[in-house]
């Protein structure tokens, strides 16, 4: 099976920008993970959307959109848990 590609918008990676290293680090782990399964267990569909998921990475969360038919993964924003929905 192929992978899937992952895409960063630029206004996430400004949200990085501003996090801990070490919470960074475990995040881009994290989304590194999601080209081989990008619905992992212990993701969640976001409603209101078809292809909108969100991951847990500590007290943050990765909002990303999964194309499959162009098998991309697009990383929309990653957040602290208490702002992420806003």
């Amino acid at each position: 099976m192929e992978n899937f590609s992952i895409q960063w918008r630029n206004s996430t990676k400004k949200d990085i920008r501003g996090l801990p290293n070490q919470e960074v680090a475990r995040i881009i782990a994290a989304v590194t993970l999601l080209a081989f399964d990008p619905l992992p267990h212990g993701s969640q569909k976001l409603s209101g959307s078809e292809r909108t998921y969100r991951i847990r990475v500590g007290d943050y969360r990765v909002v990303y959109e999964v194309f499959t038919d162009s098998r991309l993964v697009e990383i929309q924003r990653v957040r602290h848990r208490k702002d992420v929905y806003r």
